[in-house]
């Protein structure tokens, strides 16, 4: 989700926002302070990467994943179509403006993951969901969060953190 104006590469609208909108958070995606709806997206795997490196990551807490039980199929914008390339990397202002999703469809788990302790517990696809984005940000996802409460965290040890 993001708040405030400016390009959202992977941004959806109409009913499958709003059902998004509505799953996830505590209590939605909606401003703290303004109840504001929340812009959604699919996850963005190219602005994610850029992200980690800008920010000097080490490990990557994936937040939220409980929320997408619900979907028979999941979209993931891999990365972005500028004038007619397709791009992995982060462009600049003026090409992101530009940018079309390219979006790679995961199956699925539907079932409600919330209470799982274990990373081995989780269903299968969600466990593909979440080997999928690791291996296209490049960085260790070793947190997990399955609920909106702090303790809703399951630590996973990550084939990229060896």
């Amino acid at each position: 989700s993001a708040v405030g104006a400016g390009a959202f590469v992977s941004e959806i609208f109409g009913d499958e926002a709003d059902e998004l909108r509505r799953r996830g958070g505590d209590g939605g995606e909606f401003g703290a302070t303004t109840g504001r709806p929340r812009r959604m997206g699919w996850f963005d795997c190219v602005a994610t990467k850029y992200g980690c490196r800008i920010q000097g990551t080490t490990d990557v807490a994936f937040t939220v994943v409980d929320v997408l039980g619900y979907l028979d199929k999941i979209p993931v914008c891999v990365g972005y179509e500028i004038d007619g390339e397709v791009t992995t990397d982060f462009p600049t202002t003026g090409k992101l403006e530009k940018a079309k999703p390219v979006i790679e469809v995961l199956d699925g788990w539907k079932s409600d993951i919330r209470g799982i302790k274990k990373y081995e517990d989780l269903p299968e696809n969600c466990k593909k969901y979440i080997d999928f984005v690791e291996k296209h940000i490049g960085f260790p996802i070793t947190m997990v969060s399955n609920g909106p409460k702090r303790e809703d965290i399951i630590y996973r040890e990550s084939p990229l953190s060896k």
